[in-house]
């Protein structure tokens, strides 16, 4: 499997329309990103599926490392794992 392409360290705030299903790119590629086009075929990687369940703007997250992916739950603003912050 191919890891992603991290696009962006900040998520993207998208509007959702209630009852509407989106697919939120995961392998970073996609030329309409943060949807996805279907870039990711052959890489092993398969679209974060999205339902949105009230019209509201969503933050999707962009650093690719969220734990309730496609959500941004502040994960960009901590250093990934095995490495520290210095300064």
């Amino acid at each position: 499997m191919t890891a992603p392409t991290r696009r962006k360290a900040n998520p993207h705030a998208v509007p959702v329309e209630s009852g509407k299903a989106y697919l939120w790119c995961a392998c970073g590629e996609s030329q309409r990103f943060p949807y996805c086009d279907g870039s990711h075929v052959g890489t092993g990687l398969t679209p974060h599926r999205y339902f949105a369940d009230k019209a509201r703007t969503i933050l999707v997250c962009g650093c690719g490392r969220s734990a309730r992916m496609p959500l941004c739950d502040g994960t960009h603003a901590r250093p990934p794992q095995g490495r520290r912050r210095t300064g």
